[in-house]
């Protein structure tokens, strides 16, 4: 058995490293967005997690030898995810507006929520929160495989906070997410070369995707990698449930889309299902 001396994220501190984090993602999926009719998803999604390992790889530096197979059966599956997730996600934004393609990924950390922990009216106000904000989505008339490539996304996404949490209990500080890491870029890499072809020759797409990762993957991931370490799993799907908040409150401050009352009902209805979810004490273990 692997164990680890490592001092432990107070409560608040993750709290915030997992907020802070799920304002970085719209920003980085906005942007990944502008490289789309160049690279392609699947070359976006090579370049975001090829970025994002080797920065982790040179600022972590990983050790690669002395580990179990039961540590390296746990990175694969965690690189696995990561690619799967990232790829799935990637195809329903080319297909669907990105507040919808978030807002039907959530569901997956959602049903998480509720399968590990017994807060059930908070998940409950939390899913009432993301189902209100999808309906202006679905009023649009969705492209039904791009919500299909958004669902799938949010059962990896639930797949990746529990081998997130595993890879934070078997290695110190950020090791597990770097070698994690480059499982999954080597996993994206013969689509994405195949589908960016020239664009990779090209120094906007390149800084654009160094840019991408940074906000995308390097480091919400490490924030969230730390976060894990205190929050339990069920907590931390709970606070997945701001993403669509945020992502339609940055779409509001940048790009000037107005909120409806129900919109902004919905996002109230999410923030404070987060809120109280950890705030909640943990129930009792008795009877």
């Amino acid at each position: 058995m692997t164990t680890l001396a490592t001092r432990t994220t107070p409560r608040a501190a993750a709290v915030a490293m997992v907020v802070t984090g799920a304002f970085c993602q719209p920003s980085g999926a906005a942007v990944a967005g502008l490289l789309f009719p160049r690279a392609g998803a699947l070359g976006m999604v090579m370049l975001r997690l090829a970025f994002s390992a080797i920065l982790l790889a040179i600022t972590c530096r990983p050790r690669w030898r002395g580990h179990t197979r039961a540590d390296w059966l746990v990175i694969v599956g965690f690189g696995l995810a990561l690619a799967t997730m990232n790829t799935l996600f990637y195809l329903a934004v080319a297909r669907i507006p990105l507040g919808a393609a978030v807002t039907f990924e959530v569901l997956g950390p959602l049903v998480l929520a509720v399968a590990t922990t017994r807060r059930w009216l908070w998940a409950t106000l939390a899913l009432a929160g993301v189902a209100t904000l999808s309906r202006a989505g679905l009023t649009t008339g969705l492209d039904l495989p791009g919500v299909a490539f958004a669902l799938g996304a949010g059962a990896m996404w639930a797949a990746y906070i529990v081998l997130s949490q595993r890879t934070a209990g078997r290695f110190p500080k950020t090791d597990g997410l770097a070698l994690a890491l480059v499982v999954a870029a080597v996993a994206t890499l013969p689509l994405g070369l195949s589908t960016a072809g020239q664009a990779l020759a090209d120094p906007v797409v390149l800084g654009l995707g160094l840019v991408v990762a940074v906000l995308s993957s390097a480091l919400p991931y490490s924030l969230e990698l730390r976060a894990l370490r205190t929050l339990p799993a069920g907590t931390f799907a709970v606070l997945m449930c701001l993403t669509p908040a945020i992502a339609t409150v940055v779409g509001f401050a940048v790009l000037g889309q107005a909120l409806t009352l129900v919109e902004a009902a919905a996002t109230a209805l999410v923030v404070t299902a987060s809120i109280g979810a950890v705030r909640a004490r943990p129930p009792s273990r008795e009877g």
